[in-house]
């Protein structure tokens, strides 16, 4: 039996930070909305992700809109200070998200947006896609990973390093999510080996006492090649020449990779200090798996006993977004995050900023609901058609 479709203004799909701030920038401006979570809490990306994990951006700069961190947070939040922070942003602007409400499809009907769910339908004239560049977690198929005797996890599914004492782990993927991942593993007395195949960008994460995002606040200001030349000025004082590290060097700086690639350079929290102390090795690219270990680019053979792909993740918006050819990229990626994409369809918290993520949601949100808030204004505010013979 066909649902009938629950009328609102705006429909967000995802309650994490983006779209609970979304929702809290809607709620300000009195425009009705509904949110939408596939799972049962909010913030499930900060609650899935491993236990280690760390803000990589300071919290003074990372606060959603109208309600920041709390004084006793310190400057880089764990995970559960992340979510703990999410919990009260919830709480503070009595939202009251939808769990359980896995979308299917949204499609665009006449002059409004149809939402269907596992469990429900909606028409809105605004969708604001909120579920983030980490949606699909990316498994390359490497050669002969199947017959690898070994564990072998993504890092969505790496929880803690603790499982992992003695053993010799292969973490693949020099990305931050990675670059921490082997830290974690050496302190839970783990030997970490990390497969580097491309040439990188390394910044530190604080410089001369600040943060690096304030750094790059400043650096967003200036032309592109400016940007880089300063920054691999930083990076070569506080981290050093990466070929003594075993690693390659982007032959563009860190402005150039965010901008152009979509990509963030590492924000070195310890991985370099541990990688000069041969606590943590670097290797060449892996070329295929054995039944014991792996082969890299460089023709050497290592045996180990577990695997970590930190081989990132995908947004994937096509696979619940009609139409997608129209608006999204091969990976399943808007153009453009916090703008208009179609007539009142808006994705959020999809731009890799030079000046962290959650500020950049912060930015973004606020664009997104005065636009809404103008749309539903000017319908307001427009004369009523006249009747005939009037």
């Amino acid at each position: 039996m066909e649902r009938v479709a629950i009328e609102t203004e705006t429909v967000i799909v995802g309650a994490s930070a983006a779209g609970i701030a979304a929702a809290a920038c809607l709620s300000r401006e009195r425009v009705p909305f509904v949110i939408l979570e596939q799972s049962h809490a909010i913030g499930s990306p900060w609650r899935n992700h491993y236990e280690r994990l760390h803000l990589h951006t300071s919290k003074g700069l990372s606060g959603l809109p109208y309600f920041p961190f709390a004084r006793d947070v310190p400057r880089y939040p764990s995970r559960e200070q992340v979510v703990a922070y999410l919990e009260a942003y919830v709480e503070h602007f009595a939202l009251m998200p939808c769990f359980g409400e896995r979308v299917v499809s949204i499609r665009r009907e006449g002059d409004a947006w149809l939402t269907r769910s596992e469990g429900g339908a909606w028409r809105s004239r605004n969708v604001i896609i909120a579920t983030g560049n980490t949606r699909v977690p990316v498994r390359p198929s490497f050669v002969g990973i199947d017959t690898f005797a070994g564990t072998v996890v993504h890092s969505s599914e790496y929880t803690s390093g603790a499982s992992f004492s003695g053993k010799r782990v292969l973490v693949v993927g020099f990305g931050n999510s990675g670059g921490e991942i082997a830290i974690d593993l050496c302190e839970h007395g783990a030997r970490p080996t990390v497969a580097v195949r491309s040439a990188v960008n390394v910044l530190p994460r604080d410089f001369l006492g600040l943060p690096i995002l304030a750094w790059g606040i400043v650096l967003s200001l200036l032309p592109t090649w400016l940007a880089d030349a300063i920054a691999n000025a930083v990076s070569r004082i506080a981290v050093g020449r990466l070929d003594r590290l075993g690693l390659r060097k982007l032959p563009h700086g860190p402005m150039t990779q965010i901008r152009r690639d979509g990509q963030v350079p590492l924000l070195d929290i310890g991985t370099v200090v541990r990688i000069k102390r041969g606590e943590i090795e670097v290797v060449h690219g892996v070329e295929s798996f054995t039944a014991s270990g792996a082969r890299f680019t460089d023709g050497s053979e290592r045996a180990f006993d577990c695997v970590v792909l930190a081989t990132g993740y995908r947004p994937a918006l096509g696979a619940f977004l009609d139409g997608a050819a129209d608006w999204l990229d091969q990976e399943g990626a808007p153009p453009r995050s916090g703008t208009e994409l179609a007539p009142g369809l808006y994705c959020c918290g999809f731009y890799v900023a030079p000046t962290g993520m959650l500020r950049e949601i912060a930015r973004e949100v606020k664009r997104i609901a005065d636009a809404i808030a103008r749309g539903r204004r000017s319908r307001d505010e427009a004369p009523a058609p006249a009747r005939d013979g009037l």
